[in-house]
Parts: C-alpha cells; structure tokens; sequence
C-alpha cells in the first residue's frame, strides 16, 4: 500500500546564498496493508521530513512514493488532494481548521468531502467526540478555543472519521491522559485490523511497541558527512 523506494530531500536555503543541504537520501521503506511501522531516530534525523514528503507537504528531490499506486513525488496537485480526501490520512500533533467551524463540523468534514450525508457524517463525529471524553457542550462551538489537549483528541477524531486505507499519524498519544491514550491505541488497532496501512512517530515507547508491527531508523537515510 505504501512503497518507498531511493527517496532523498534536500534543502536549499535563498537567505544563506542558496546554500543547499542534503537532509536523506536513499530511504527505502514498504507498509503493507494492515500493518503499522515506526519510523526512530534521534531529534533531527528526519522522521518528519519523511513524513511529510509521504503527504506530499515536501517534495522528494528523487526516488518515488507509491501510495495505492500513486507517485505523490510526480503527482499533480489535483491528483494529491484527491488521494488525501480519499487514500491518505495524516493526524498531525496540531489543529488546523477555519475560525467559527464547530467542532462536530471540523470532525465530519472528512467524511461531507465524500458525498456522505450530514446525518451519517454528523454521527460519527459525534461518536468519535464521545469516545474520545470531548464534552458534548463543546460540539457546537470552535476548537479554536479549546485547550491544547482537547484539539489533539478533536485533530485524532477528524484524522478516524473516514477509513483511509493508509494513515499517517505524528505522536497521536502524545500528552493524552490515560483513558484518552488508551481510545487512541484501539483506534489504531482497529484501523490495522480493517487493512489500513500505518506510519507514525511514536516516542511513546509503550504505544509503540503494542500496535506497531516493525521500526525503520530513519538514521540510516542521512546522508554521510564527508570525512
């Protein structure tokens, strides 16, 4: 479901004199369906910029990035967003979302994209808020003004609504307490059992180790400083 093959990135820094630095190269990397991997590697080893090339934030410098069949490294913007609404989750550790949206909103907003109707997009969302300890007397109101830790389990509930077949999740524990980590890793687990295939950055050891099935050390992609 997701292939990776000789993907490298580099930087080119315009205010230091178009200064380029090398940041991976040669990342290889294969999820099958149903299966979770971690990406390791100490602070600065790249585990985001891989991420985010996957998402197509970052556009990789050379190798390719199958995603259902679909090279995000040449594919057009048209045919990226396509594969986010449909193919490709991405639950990041910050809340993006338009002023004034209500939160039951924000959450359905995956599956409305879709054609479902507001009915069925609206329950879930509501399910999803539930079990996720989001008060009811905050769903008509905007994340916005929620307190970080409510907007990471509004962000988790919104990146769940619709079943990707492949999701991308950056510290989806981080700072949860324990009932609400705990909603999250079965989450995971059943996103695993239903075929999604899975990449995340999990610095909770824990975590990682119950729903991941393999770990990729980043490191091994950086490129070498000459001697």
């Amino acid at each position: 479901m997701i292939l990776i093959e000789n993907v490298s990135k580099r930087f080119t820094l315009h205010n230091q004199n178009a200064a380029v630095i090398p940041v991976m190269t040669g990342a290889q990397m294969r999820v099958e369906p149903g299966e979770c991997v971690a990406l390791t590697g100490q602070s600065g080893a790249g585990k985001s910029t891989l991420m985010r090339m996957i998402y197509g934030n970052y556009l990789a410098a050379s190798g390719s990035i199958l995603i259902g069949g679909l090279d995000v490294v040449r594919a057009s913007p048209r045919e990226i967003i396509r594969l986010r609404r449909e193919t490709l989750g991405y639950v990041s550790q910050f809340l993006r979302v338009v002023p004034r949206v209500p939160t039951r909103t924000v959450v359905a907003e995956p599956l409305l994209a879709l054609g479902h109707g507001e009915a069925e997009a609206h329950a879930r969302a509501e399910e999803l808020l539930k079990m996720l300890n989001i008060p009811e007397r905050l769903w008509s109101l905007s994340p916005t003004t929620f307190s970080g830790g409510e907007q990471q389990r509004v962000n988790i509930a919104r990146g769940f609504a619709h079943d990707y077949p492949a999701l991308l999740l950056d510290e989806p524990t981080a700072s949860l307490d324990g009932a609400n980590r705990e909603v999250v890793l079965q989450l995971i687990e059943r996103a695993k059992a239903r075929g999604a295939a899975i990449v995340g950055i999990f610095h909770d050891e824990a975590a990682r180790k119950r729903v991941c099935d393999r770990e990729i050390d980043v490191t091994g992609f950086t490129p070498r400083k000459a001697a």
